[in-house]
């Protein structure tokens, strides 16, 4: 979720003339990368996929790991034909993590990251491309954001048959959005926010104490409607989603488990302090179960 500076002729303009939501949104978080992946149709088996990474993604693990990825397509309702990946982690995985990830990245270059993890807590992992990332038609937007995640628990639900009570919702930064819409309407196993934002006009205007009509992405009005049980991660030294906005989440959830401040950690390397596959492992194998 980078790439949120605005001019001072900018600024300007949001007071004097606000723009609409979408605009808001374009401006303060969609950085579609590089694709760094294809998905190809396998020519002796027409509707299954494979998974073709270029050396951008930078993968590291073994020709014969990544055979225990799938990759598909599915639609939405705004017209997105969205990319999917399910990294099959563990065989006997109670949870899969529905994950949406952040900004100025996609699935091919998740796809490591996304194996790691899974097998260090025990998770399969389901994610997918945004629309206007990776190999997902379309163009981001809010609307499309929302549109895009239902459309990904709609086809985790069918396709692979995983329960709600089975999944547990994780969004990272711009993910955090789409996650906390899904998570208000329905009550899924558990949600992870990591790096959450309270609304675009807050990242932009850190004085902002309301919600104006012209926001984009007020998740910090949705989250007290998530009935999941939530754990927050945020680190205290967040350069682009001021800490701030993790600790207003989490006093909003009803019910929130202890949160992870990393102290120390910024926006991009939370993931490298060993608190947090600790604090993951045990929100996984002891809060969930117990």
């Amino acid at each position: 979720m980078s790439g949120m500076g605005l001019s001072f002729s900018e600024l300007c303009c949001l007071f004097c003339c606000p723009p609409c939501p979408s605009k808001i949104a374009a401006k303060l978080a969609f950085l579609p990368p590089e694709k760094t992946y294809d998905i190809a149709e396998e020519p002796e088996e027409p509707g299954k996929f494979k998974l073709v990474l270029n050396d951008k993604a930078e993968w590291q693990y073994s020709e014969r790991e990544k055979e225990n990825i799938e990759v598909s397509f599915t639609r939405t309702t705004r017209g997105s034909r969205i990319a999917t990946m399910f990294v099959r982690c563990s065989p006997n995985a109670r949870f899969t993590l529905l994950h949406s990830h952040g900004n100025a990245v996609d699935l091919g270059q998740m796809s490591s990251f996304y194996m790691g993890l899974g097998s260090r807590i025990n998770c399969n992992i389901f994610s997918y491309d945004y629309s206007g990332y990776g190999a997902s038609s379309g163009k981001p937007s809010e609307k499309n954001l929302y549109a895009d995640i239902d459309a990904a628990w709609n086809f985790l639900r069918t396709k692979y048959g995983i329960s709600p009570e089975n999944i547990i919702l994780y969004g990272q930064s711009i993910g955090t959005v789409p996650t906390v819409d899904l998570a208000s309407r329905y009550e899924v196993g558990a949600v992870v926010l990591h790096s959450a934002l309270m609304s675009g006009m807050r990242v932009a205007f850190p004085q902002t104490k309301r919600t104006w009509f012209f926001d984009a992405f007020p998740s910090i009005d949705k989250v007290s409607r998530v009935s999941s049980p939530v754990l927050v991660i945020h680190g205290t030294e967040d350069e682009v989603i001021d800490f701030s906005h993790g600790l207003a989440i989490y006093e909003k959830c009803p019910r929130a488990v202890d949160p992870l401040w990393v102290e120390g950690a910024g926006h991009n390397d939370v993931e490298l302090y060993n608190q947090y596959l600790d604090r993951l492992r045990h929100f996984v194998a002891q809060e969930l179960t117990n």
